[in-house]
């Protein structure tokens, strides 16, 4: 008997609503851009945290990287004086300094120089400009690097220098597409590399190229550190070429890139170290820091960065963030609740003689709650439905349009249509509790 009075009580209220669309979706639209205001802010939100995470995996864990800084000038001047300042020496960043610091410094696990030089690759008679890094085994455990084909480097071919390559993802797609690459030689810059393997494909976002300063790994070739300082280059050994360098009077406009260079006496282009826990990151960075300028005779000429710090920081930053547009997209919906309740208490109005005329014929005041309960909660449960399908779509124009990374969940979908359909119900009991109190004989009477 209950249910059918509940129906009977459903298929009056939309009827109600049917018979005045129009107002029903007027009264919605704030549910509507409410929902759809939850979801897409939720989108940007999930993204941004997906898009931190990835970094957070590029970074590796517990790293300090260390980089040199290269001279960019030809003078020293001092900044408040203007006066030419006597330039201090520094031997710079060095194979010694990376085993020194794992030698000498407590609970750090790994250490790994490299070598960057930016150089070509020819093949097949297709040449594209790649960078050659020269690096350690321990490299590819610090950064979670796997091979999809071949093998990493052997401690005998580390040792000696071999001439051989592991190379990225997209070189193997670029100059052998079709072919396996593994013992194929690839000439890279004046040497020719035979290559022993190919590394899985890692997705690196444009930001975070941008952000995190890293280069894109899919297009690399890694070789032994010593195949680098035996066969290509060693800054730390004064060549006749440096010294012809040195003595020669460069023309002013002379090409940048070789000028920079020329200023790089660095035997290595960066040093990653990594330590056993999170929370002494800071400590023994700052301990990295003053035995580096110890052994550069108090010349800073490197730079220290944690970027896990910073990255969760960021991480911080954007949680906090993403809390402020979840209260401000709340707030529409709070808004939209009481424009739910101004509207039904306005119909209450409008439909005295409907209510007086349905109490008279044997109506109880529970099924008048009823009625007005179910057209709010109709109103706020259709407009969840339109929000979510709204919200959905900005997200993916956001995605598309912006190029901003969006990640739609289930939990924000179901939380915005939960919230919705409850403030129609809460909404909508002061309106329905009015139109129930009203007198069936003043209700027939009122003009």
């Amino acid at each position: 008997m209950l249910d059918e009075r509940l129906k009977a009580n459903f298929r009056i209220a939309l009827e109600a609503l049917i018979s005045n669309q129009t107002r029903s979706l007027l009264t919605a639209l704030g549910i509507i851009f409410g929902v759809a205001a939850v979801i897409a802010m939720l989108a940007i939100g999930n993204g941004t945290q997906a898009e931190l995470n990835e970094q957070m995996k590029l970074v590796g864990v517990n790293n300090i990287v260390v980089e040199p800084i290269i001279e960019q000038s030809e003078e020293n001047l001092d900044q408040g004086t203007g006066l030419k300042e006597k330039e201090k020496y520094s031997p710079g960043l060095k194979l010694s300094d990376a085993e020194s610091i794992k030698e000498i410094i407590p609970n750090i696990k790994k250490v790994s120089p490299e070598i960057v030089l930016d150089t070509y690759i020819i093949s097949n008679g297709i040449r594209r400009s790649a960078k050659l890094v020269g690096v350690e085994p321990v490299y590819f455990d610090i950064f979670n690097f796997d091979v999809s084909e071949g093998e990493m480097f052997n401690q005998q071919q580390v040792k000696v220098g071999a001439p051989v390559c592991v190379i990225g993802k997209s070189i193997k797609n670029r100059f052998f597409p079709t072919e396996n690459a593994i013992g194929k030689k690839l000439k890279v810059g004046p040497r020719w590399l035979e290559i022993i393997g190919v590394l899985e494909q890692r997705l690196i976002s444009e930001m975070s190229v941008s952000s995190l300063g890293i280069r894109d790994y899919n297009m690399d070739v890694y070789t032994p550190l010593n195949t680098v300082l035996i066969r290509y280059e060693n800054r730390d050994l004064v060549t006749q070429a440096m010294i012809q360098k040195a003595n020669a009077n460069w023309d002013e406009d002379e090409d940048e890139e070789n000028t920079l260079q020329s200023r790089n006496y660095h035997q290595i282009d960066r040093m990653v170290v990594q330590v056993d826990k999170t929370e002494l990151l800071s400590p023994i960075a700052e301990i990295v820091s003053r035995v580096l300028e110890r052994k550069h005779f108090n010349v800073i000429d490197f730079q220290i960065e944690i970027p896990e710090l910073l990255l969760k920081q960021q991480k911080r930053n954007n949680e906090l963030f993403n809390y402020v547009l979840g209260a401000i997209a709340g707030i529409s919906l709070l808004v939209g609740g009481i424009g739910i309740m101004n509207i039904m208490l306005a119909s209450v109005l409008e439909r005295i003689k409907e209510i007086g005329l349905r109490l008279a014929l044997g109506a109880k005041k529970q099924d008048i709650i009823y009625q007005f309960m179910f057209e709010s909660v109709l109103i706020s449960v259709s407009g969840g439905l339109i929000g979510v399908v709204l919200g959905v779509s900005m997200a993916f124009l956001v995605s598309e349009l912006a190029e901003i990374k969006t990640v739609i969940s289930i939990g924000s979908i179901l939380i915005s249509f939960g919230v919705a359909a409850a403030v129609g119900l809460i909404f909508g009991i002061t309106p329905a509790r009015r139109a129930a109190m009203q007198n069936p004989i003043n209700s027939l009477r009122y003009e």
